[in-house]
C-alpha cells in the first residue's frame, strides 16, 4: 500500500497534460492548479498550509499509507468541492477512503473508476462538461462528479444513510454496512480535527 502514494504522484505528473493538472514544485502542493472545462479550481496556499488541513492530511497519510503530498492535495480538493457542491468535506474524504483508499486509478469489476469510484457509463451527463468519459480519471473531476452524485442521491432518498447506500449500489442492503463504514471514517476525521483543536495552546486569560 505504501506504493499507492508514489503511484498517485507519478500519475499526476505523467498525466498532467492529458488531465489538466499543473504539477507544482512547492512543498505540499502536488496537485497544483487543477483546471476544468468550465473554469479553474485552485487550491489556495492558505488552505493547503492550514494547520487543520495538515492534521487531516497527516492522519490520512498514516492510515492509508499514501504519500503526504497526495493526501494534502486531496484534503484541499475535498474542502474546495465541498464548498462548491454543498457537502461536508469530511464526508467527501470519507467516501474516497472507503471507495478507493485514495488510489486515483482504482477500478472495480463493475467499471467504477478513480478516487470516488464513479461509473462513467452511468454518469455521462455529468462527465460531458469535463470532456467526456475519459475525464473520470482526472482526480479533480472525479471528486467533483462523485460529490455531485452523492449530493443528488442524498436529496433523492431524503437522508445521508440511504444516500450513501444508493451511492454504493446497495440501497436494498438493510444492514447499511457501506453507510456505516463511511460515517465511521467521517467520525474519525472529525475526531482528528478535535484532537488538533485541543492541542492548540490557549492564550492567557484576560
Amino acid at each position: 500500500m505504501a506504493a499507492v502514494g508514489i503511484l498517485a504522484i507519478l500519475f499526476f505528473i505523467l498525466q498532467a497534460d492529458r488531465i489538466g493538472i499543473e504539477p507544482s514544485p512547492a512543498k505540499g502542493s502536488a496537485f497544483g492548479s487543477v483546471r476544468y472545462e468550465s473554469g479553474a479550481l485552485f487550491f489556495p496556499a492558505d488552505d493547503l498550509e492550514s494547520p487543520r488541513h495538515r492534521a487531516l492530511a497527516n492522519y490520512l497519510s498514516r492510515r492509508y499509507k499514501v504519500a503526504y503530498d497526495a493526501t494534502e492535495g486531496l484534503v484541499g480538493a475535498a474542502f474546495e468541492v465541498g464548498q462548491q457542491v454543498g457537502l461536508d468535506p469530511l464526508l467527501i474524504l470519507a467516501v474516497m477512503a472507503i471507495e478507493s483508499r485514495f488510489n486515483p486509478i482504482a477500478e472495480s469489476v463493475m467499471g467504477a473508476k478513480g478516487l470516488m469510484q464513479v461509473i462513467p457509463k452511468l454518469h455521462r451527463d455529468k462527465l460531458e462538461a469535463h470532456g467526456g468519459e475519459d475525464a473520470v480519471l482526472n482526480p479533480a473531476t472525479n471528486i467533483l462528479v462523485g460529490a455531485r452524485i452523492l449530493k443528488e442521491y442524498i436529496r433523492r432518498t431524503g437522508n445521508l444513510e440511504a444516500g450513501l447506500q444508493l451511492y454504493a449500489g446497495a440501497l436494498s442492503d438493510t444492514s447499511s454496512q457501506y453507510a456505516e463504514k463511511v460515517i465511521a471514517e467521517k467520525e474519525r476525521l472529525r475526531q482528528t480535527l478535535r484532537r488538533y483543536e485541543l492541542s492548540i495552546p490557549k492564550g492567557p486569560q484576560a
